[in-house]
């Protein structure tokens, strides 16, 4: 049975994520410090998806892919791993892990729009329309300075970046077939990784040929291994449980979460700083979750005022 109301196990399991998650954004500023976007994904990917092929044979669970699903798992590795992920690495060589991390931040409402124009049963509310319209005032606070100012590096960074949450917004909406299917969530995650880091490796020979690249240090390394083995592997575990315990609608909460713990450790860790513009959007952006989410609203209503008997 799911809880709709989270118990604190839930919650546990929810901080952790939003730690490990808003974490990944400082892992890859690290990571691309020293090593070149694409040969960073590759890696990435790569490792990840060996930890969790070790997963499944610890479990005694075979990937069980029928062959008929792999050109939907190509195309799900493509939007969920490969692109995004390159996306993400390439826009944090020029802007800071917090700013990436509030325009991932924009992926659930990115995720209504997709959903109204590819879907049946997930149509836009009034409700969910004032979120999506708050996000993107929140994207226009933080990137329209840049943009009026110089159209440079760092306003293509942050359009790099908005580019990889609607790409994860795509990867969502085309994940709903393999549930249809009956396949099992850690099953679609081992084949997506693997086929991402298939898809990565000749890309990654051909324009980074890492060969001619000196040795990453071993700082580059710990980054890589911690965002492949704990972002990427052990944060899918731990949303995977927590949406067959919680729900799909209580596990985005985790969206609210990253943003915060990214700026805080970006700071702590890398010295990182933002403008203000940047923590403008930050609240425009939380106000469009929390309306396209509604439960925050629906509180609010029941401690309003009620009328006399």
């Amino acid at each position: 049975m799911i809880h709709t109301v989270m118990n604190k196990s839930e919650w546990a399991i929810l901080g952790v994520l939003a730690l490990i998650w808003g974490g990944a954004f400082v892992f890859i500023g690290i990571a691309v410090r020293h090593v070149d976007p694409l040969t960073y994904v590759w890696l990435r990917l790569t490792i990840a998806a060996g930890a969790m092929w070790l997963f499944l044979t610890l479990r005694g669970q075979g990937l069980g892919l029928p062959p008929q699903v792999w050109g939907s798992i190509l195309l799900l590795a493509l939007l969920n791993n490969a692109l995004p992920f390159t996306l993400f690495g390439w826009g944090q060589t020029h802007i800071a892990s917090g700013l990436a991390a509030i325009l991932n931040a924009t992926t659930p409402i990115w995720g209504v729009i997709v959903a109204h124009l590819l879907t049946r049963d997930e149509r836009i509310t009034p409700r969910k329309a004032a979120g999506v319209l708050l996000g993107f005032g929140g994207v226009a606070v933080m990137i329209g300075p840049t943009l009026l100012a110089d159209i440079g590096t760092g306003a293509i960074a942050q359009l790099a970046c908005i580019a990889a949450s609607l790409s994860y917004a795509l990867a969502a909406v085309w994940a709903r077939r393999f549930k249809a299917l009956g396949l099992s969530p850690m099953a679609v995650t081992t084949g997506q990784l693997t086929a991402g880091a298939a898809m990565m490796l000749p890309l990654m020979l051909l324009v980074d040929r890492p060969w001619t690249q000196p040795f990453p240090p071993l700082s580059a390394w710990g980054a890589i291994i911690a965002l492949a083995l704990f972002c990427t592997a052990f944060g899918y575990v731990l949303y995977f449980r927590l949406i067959e315990s919680a729900g799909a609608t209580n596990a985005l909460l985790v969206t609210l979460l990253v943003p915060p713990v990214a700026i805080l450790l970006g700071a702590l860790l890398l010295g990182e700083t933002l403008a203000p513009q940047d923590f403008a959007g930050l609240t425009l952006i939380a106000l469009g979750l929390a309306a396209i989410d509604g439960r925050l609203f629906t509180a609010l209503t029941r401690l309003g005022p009620r009328p006399a008997i």
